[in-house]
């Protein structure tokens, strides 16, 4: 796989050897029965020194893949988090997984998600790894949600992903809702806040550090307002399918990367 410094790793095209306009009369026939329930929605997540995509000899390795990029799980595409990603945040979801130690029996994907009203925390107490451990010694993550349409420099939709943020970058997700909220659009009837899914943000890493150790994190900047119709109408549509609960998501997809030290290092 190929990428390029300041965007992303091409996908390969296979090329037809018949007319395509004797393929277009049969435009999406042979998947009519196939929803959102039935596809696999992306992760975006970024790559850190041990993720298995950067470690030579792993399943997973990718040549071109180096700490600090924005990594799709379902395309293996890396981008390059200097210049980041745009993004349209078309909706939000906090949960709490409960997940076994890596390792363990079925740690691949979370025991239970539990809503985020719920008020599992307070059985948890906090272990030597400052996880929130349950009595029965699994433990519960904060995570934050959010489904975003991908969106190319000539501001065209391309393809819908979610991004968790979790221990470290919980407090990323709390300000880019804040930018959310307190932006501003000037109506006939005066200043209105925009829905979600009518704003850009470019999504970038950044290295952070404190006493655990360094790793990469999320920058985020607003960009722009979303500048046409067939944009918002896209972005209008995932955060109708996601507010019906019709998207498949597989949390063990955005799995941690190994670690050779504690578990209480952050990312």
């Amino acid at each position: 796989m190929q990428t390029k410094e300041n965007a992303v790793a091409k996908k390969k095209e296979t090329p037809l050897s018949m007319d395509v306009s004797s393929l277009e009369n049969l435009a999406g026939m042979g998947t009519e029965n196939v929803g959102q329930r039935d596809l696999q929605l992306p992760f975006l997540k970024i790559l850190s020194q041990l993720s298995p995509q950067v470690t030579q000899g792993d399943s997973k390795f990718i040549a071109d893949a180096r700490p600090g990029m924005i990594y799709n799980s379902v395309s293996d595409q890396c981008y390059n988090g200097q210049e980041g990603i745009r993004v349209i945040p078309c909706f939000y979801k906090l949960e709490y997984l409960e997940w076994k130690d890596r390792g363990q029996e079925g740690s691949g994907a979370p025991v239970n998600i539990y809503d985020g009203t719920s008020d599992i925390l307070t059985q948890t107490n906090r272990g030597p790894d400052k996880k929130d451990r349950l009595p029965n010694g699994n433990y519960i993550e904060e995570t934050a949600s959010h489904y975003v349409l991908l969106v190319d420099d000539n501001d065209q939709p391309t393809e819908t992903a979610l991004i968790t943020m979790k221990a470290t970058q919980r407090k990323k997700s709390r300000k880019w809702n804040s930018m959310i909220m307190t932006q501003r659009v000037k109506g006939k009837n005066g200043f209105f806040q925009p829905p979600s899914f009518a704003q850009i943000y470019r999504l970038k890493t950044i290295l952070e550090k404190n006493s655990l150790g360094s790793w990469y994190g999320w920058d985020i900047d607003f960009d722009k307002n979303v500048p046409n119709q067939t944009l918002l109408t896209a972005a209008q549509d995932f955060y109708n399918t996601c507010k019906q609960g019709e998207v498949n998501v597989k949390h063990g997809e955005e799995e941690a990367p190994k670690q050779v030290e504690s578990d209480s290092t952050p990312y």
